[in-house]
């Protein structure tokens, strides 16, 4: 994966021009990436959407790439061009980010409502729950259900913002939340935001990690619990993992192991192997 003139280029990457622009980035103005969910049912839908320039001026919307379920990459706007993306949005005494920033739309519905034993977005489409977590904002105060991210969704959006912190000079990597705390709760508690501003911009605190290096591991206990946070008393997110089942470690803290698989959650490390 590389940027030439702007554009991402490599494997499993489209480019399709979105109108809805507002020009080049002023010189050195550009330093933010800021990570979104799309918040609806498809990709598909979401860079119909962030191309039409149908409907009403103050309605148009942008993003700079949309990455779908199994990972497929959409750039919709040069990297050095302004996209609307981020609205209404303040953050460290900077405000209207869209003069700062590239957007990065996740195919992911965001919040779900359970009904009995279903987990159900706003436009009704039901998810398993294998593809469920139960977690908490870092703008409330009590738990929902989320839709997780899948595991080459995750890479495709470490790959590309290590590409463009290679590129350009990127200072911060933010979520739609951060920015907009009152109207917007993307990229939400099921990405690993925190990782991946650790992983790219190197901006780890002094928080108990022991390790945050993605690898590979195999569930060795009959039966794992996958839990909330690292506690064994914590909450369980989960139905139980299986022996042989493959994860991805995201972090480490305390003898524990922050795990992705269609969820993620945390599992003692002991019952794990690499």
């Amino acid at each position: 994966m590389e940027i030439k003139d702007n554009i991402l280029q490599g494997d499993n990457i489209k480019f399709i021009k979105s109108p809805n622009t507002a020009g080049v980035f002023k010189s050195g103005a550009m330093d933010t990436i800021i990570i979104h969910f799309t918040a609806g049912s498809s990709a598909e839908s979401a860079i119909r959407t962030l191309c039409d320039d149908k409907v009403a001026s103050d309605k148009r919307t942008s993003a700079h790439i949309v990455i779908g379920q199994q990972g497929e990459i959409t750039q919709l706007v040069p990297f050095n061009t302004v996209a609307w993306h981020a609205g209404k949005s303040q953050y460290q005494g900077r405000s209207g980010f869209n003069q700062y920033s590239i957007g990065i739309e996740i195919d992911n519905p965001g919040e779900l409502t359970k009904s009995g034993d279903k987990y159900i977005s706003w436009f009704n489409k039901v998810y398993p729950e294998s593809e469920v977590v139960y977690l908490t904002h870092r703008n409330q105060t009590s738990p929902k259900y989320w839709h997780t991210f899948t595991e080459k969704q995750i890479e495709a959006v470490f790959d590309i913002c290590a590409v463009l912190t290679q590129t350009y000079s990127i200072k911060f990597i933010l979520g739609h939340e951060e920015i907009s705390p009152l109207r917007k709760t993307d990229p939400g508690p099921a990405f690993p935001l925190e990782k991946l501003r650790d992983r790219i911009l190197n901006s780890r605190q002094d928080d108990g990690v022991e390790e945050n290096v993605m690898t590979l591991g195999t569930v060795k206990a009959d039966q794992l619990n996958i839990r909330l946070n690292p506690d064994k008393t914590a909450e369980m997110v989960a139905k139980p993992l299986k022996k042989g089942q493959n994860v991805t470690v995201l972090e480490e803290k305390n003898g524990w192991l922050k795990v992705t698989t269609e969820i993620t959650g945390w599992v003692a490390k002991d019952f794990i192997e690499s």
